[in-house]
């Protein structure tokens, strides 16, 4: 575990309170968190004889340009690190996040299977810095020294889980880095550093900022030095975080702990109810011969390396599942067809969000559906899915 990590003796507990207080440290005497637009910031007036004063991003003892540090972008990284166990630091997006890392780990490979399209896009735009010197390797591979294996857990789009300790033991015992992108399980979820994991990526766009409002990536290392380190990278890749993106997030952190147990509860309850319908079954007034098939992390059971998701998943699972519908035009057709899930693209919202996944990954199955949970009631949104499916299953067939 992180060496931050063991000096939280609640790391494996959403804790309200930290995130309410973590940041008590740097605010000021307002009570909500204050916004600041300015790009810089006065310089103080030199003290006869007193030395110059070293600049500590960590604890700035001033802000000098945003670029570095904002106050509220200091406070929101201090609640990050508290809730990860670890050293957070945000940029710009997502995307963002994953290029600083590829910048700092300097991988001779990079080992990655399926998952999000915009991490691949970014490793080939990483690639061409390169000059195309980047080979790129399955995770199953026999790793080298140098290697980056980049495992995303649980996978987008279906909300299955990888064995996060199977993958770090293999990398490191070939002198090689893991990389767990753990967007879709955020704390309490699931902890990567307890499982090997030597860098933690998230799209704080998700389930951190939680209202589908703004965008923001999120590294977490185990020590000070490499913070630093990344923070230099940050700086000079300029991709901070917005002050105000910084300020939204710093609010939406303050209800994480509710949001997160009961979207969880509320994905499990709806893909396990949805499973029994799948494969050609009717249950519960699901028509038969709507739903193919259900993916999701609670529906995995053990694997034939005795990996069990609920072990790694220790805190609940993942709130973003997909379906595979038995027919293109019921794809199509169901996200239009609901009225308390939104026919958009992304995740993690407290709104439930649906989309037919190929209209944002050309890659992906034209029947496979991806269903981001929120917080509205679960017995409404099994209400709403049914009603959903006895549509398409009435209406006229499409020609295919």
């Amino acid at each position: 575990m992180a060496p931050h990590a063991k000096d939280n003796k609640n790391v494996n507990k959403l804790s309200g309170t930290d995130l309410i207080h973590a940041d008590d440290g740097l605010h000021g005497p307002e009570v909500a968190p204050s916004v600041s637009v300015s790009t810089t910031f006065r310089t103080p007036k030199p003290i006869d004889g007193q030395p110059r004063e070293e600049f500590d991003m960590w604890n700035p003892p001033r802000h000098i340009y945003s670029r570095y540090t904002q106050g509220v972008t200091t406070r929101t990284e201090r609640v990050l690190s508290k809730l990860n166990g670890g050293y957070a630091l945000t940029f710009a997006s997502g995307l963002a996040a994953s290029f600083a890392a590829l910048v700092y780990l300097a991988p001779k490979r990079v080992a990655i299977k399926g998952g999000y399209f915009g991490c691949h896009a970014t490793i080939d735009i990483y690639k061409r810095s390169r000059n195309g010197d980047l080979p790129l390797i399955d995770i199953d591979d026999e790793f080298q020294p140098g290697d980056l294996c980049w495992l995303e857990t649980p996978l987008n789009p279906t909300g299955e889980a990888r064995d996060i300790k199977y993958y770090a033991d293999k990398v490191h015992a070939a002198g090689g880095h893991l990389l767990v992108d753990s967007t879709f399980a955020p704390p309490p979820l699931q902890y990567p550093f307890k499982w090997g994991a030597d860098v933690v990526l998230y799209s704080g766009t998700k389930y951190f900022g939680g209202h589908s409002d703004l965008l923001c990536g999120i590294l977490v290392v185990p020590t000070l030095e490499t913070w630093k380190e990344l923070g230099h990278i940050r700086t000079y890749l300029g991709n901070m975080m917005g002050s105000f993106e910084s300020w939204l997030l710093l609010r939406s952190l303050r209800t994480f702990h509710l949001r997160i147990p009961r979207q969880s509860e509320n994905a499990t309850g709806l893909a396990q109810w949805l499973s029994k319908a799948a494969d050609g079954n009717a249950h519960d007034g699901i028509p038969a011969g709507v739903i193919l098939k259900v993916w999701h992390s609670s529906l995995q059971g053990k694997d034939a390396r005795g990996f069990e998701p609920k072990t790694q998943l220790e805190g609940g699972w993942n709130a973003t599942f997909a379906i595979l519908m038995t027919n293109k035009d019921y794809a199509t057709r169901l996200p239009h067809s609901l009225k308390y899930f939104v026919p958009a693209t992304s995740l993690g919202g407290v709104e439930s969000l649906i989309e037919q996944r190929v209209l944002a990954d050309p890659n992906e199955d034209p029947r496979l559906i991806r269903i981001s949970v929120g917080v509205e009631d679960l017995e409404d949104l099994k209400a709403d899915m049914r009603s959903a499916c006895q549509e398409l299953a009435q209406a006229p067939k499409a020609k295919l």
